[in-house]
């Protein structure tokens, strides 16, 4: 889905457009972090939505990071 050129759904002001962004979390004992992930971000409130097959990348490889008690992973995103 092509989110570009509409409103933001977190803040209704901003635009979403092209972009990158960082994806932190943490799932259990592990905190998770992915850099360069493209997404569609908010020129006001920098929120971001991300593509699906993006968003299933991200959780293959969380749920990887947490099956092997990984504390600290960090990421860069490749599609």
């Amino acid at each position: 889905m092509n989110r570009s050129e509409s409103n933001c759904p977190m803040c209704r002001t901003g635009e979403l457009k092209p972009g990158q962004t960082t994806v932190m979390f943490s799932r259990n004992e592990t905190v998770f972090v992915v850099k360069g992930v493209p997404a569609e971000v908010c020129t006001q409130c920098g929120d971001y939505v991300l593509d699906e097959t993006v968003a299933d990348w991200i959780s293959d490889r969380a749920d990887s990071a947490v099956e092997r008690g990984a504390e600290v992973e960090i990421l860069r995103y490749a599609a």
